[in-house]
Parts: C-alpha cells; structure tokens; sequence
C-alpha cells in the first residue's frame, strides 16, 4: 500500500474545516490520491502561533469577519453542505471531541466517519460539540461504541496523542484548521485553496511521469 500524498489536520470546530472536509474526496478522486487524517486541538494552534484569532473575535463590527459568514454560507450552498452556523455552542472548546478522534486515528475509515456525523451534529443539527454524551451519540448513530469511545478518549495515551499532532501542525508551519499537506511539506490551508491542493497533486504526478 502506497503512502498517503495528502495529510488532513482538522479540527471540529471549525466551519471552514467542515467543508474542506467534504469537498477532499473529490479532489482525491479526481487526482488518485490518498488522504491521512490527523486530528489536532486548534485552540492548542492558536494559543501557540495564532492568537490574533481571538481579538478578531471580539471585534463585533469587523467588516471582514461579518463578510465571512456570508461567503462561508455561499461555500457551502456550493457543496451542498448544511451550515447552520453560528449556533449557541460557538465558540466550541473541542477538546472532548478531539480526544474522540484521536481514539479511532489508527482506523481511519472509522475517523472519517465520526467525523462526518460530529459535522452533521455541531454545523447541521447545532447540537454541543463539547458535550461527550452528544459525541457518544454520533458515535453510536456511525455503528461505533460511544461508551467505550468515551471512556478511551480519557485515557493519557489518547491526550498525549492529540497533543503530539497538535504540536506536530505547529512545528510544520500550521496555523490553524484545515492544514493540508501534499506529499509531507507541501502545506495548504482551508477550504478555498483545496483546487491548489489538486493543482499541486496533478503537476506533481506529471513530473514524476515525465
């Protein structure tokens, strides 16, 4: 089995990770690539390298950030994503739901599933992202056992895990989610630049051809 060309840092919480992360699989499909996704806490990212993130926040009458939440309606009527966002959970701490992906990392058909369910509770049905028995619930809808999810997302393999990704992101270059990387150094961020993403497996699979 080949190695993934593609690396998919995400976090939950985070709309435009959530469109990203529905519109990869056509990307990979059209360019016959793998992807390998790696859960990370954003707030760790922000905390650390990008901390400007949380005085825009806090900046009401920002025009740019009121702008965004029109064009991150428009993206996802393009990708025919629900996006009912912002709800009354936003901002979430994400944390509990990290640790649940972190549990199922190394079965990644399972992660991709979680993941989607957990989109579909948080941006569609705005249920509490940061609510265990909420992510318990997903888990379960996604044929998985939430309680035993549950109980291995406390453990400390699983926190020193999503640490270890966390701080990976960041001593790569990352400064939030989605962080993609096309064969390992080659790094892209969110949602919009995912036909650069494909621009940049197609050229180098040429290359490698030629």
């Amino acid at each position: 089995m080949t190695a993934a060309r593609v690396e998919f840092f995400f976090d939950l919480s985070s709309p435009w990770t959530c469109l990203a992360f529905h519109n990869l699989p056509a990307v990979l499909e059209r360019t016959g690539a793998s992807a390998l996704y790696r859960p990370i806490l954003v707030g760790g990212v922000f905390n650390a390298v990008n901390p400007a993130v949380y005085a825009a926040r806090e900046q009401t009458e920002n025009r740019r950030l009121q702008h965004s939440w029109k064009v991150l309606k428009d993206w996802a009527r393009l990708a025919d994503v629900p996006m009912n966002f912002p709800s009354r959970w936003h901002p979430a701490k994400s944390i509990a739901a990290m640790r649940f992906c972190c549990a199922i990392e190394a079965d990644q058909a399972a992660l991709v599933r979680f993941a989607r369910g957990a989109f579909a509770s948080y941006f569609d049905r705005q249920e509490n992202l940061d609510d265990p028995a909420v992510l318990a619930a997903v888990a379960d809808a996604e044929g998985l056992d939430g309680a035993a999810l549950a109980a291995a997302a406390g453990s400390d393999a699983v926190k020193a895990r999503l640490r270890a990704n966390t701080d990976e992101l960041i001593a790569r270059g990352g400064y939030g989610s989605p962080t993609i990387f096309v064969d390992r150094d080659d790094m892209y961020f969110g949602n919009d630049q995912l036909p650069l993403v494909e621009a940049a497996l197609k050229h180098k699979t040429q290359r490698t051809l030629a």
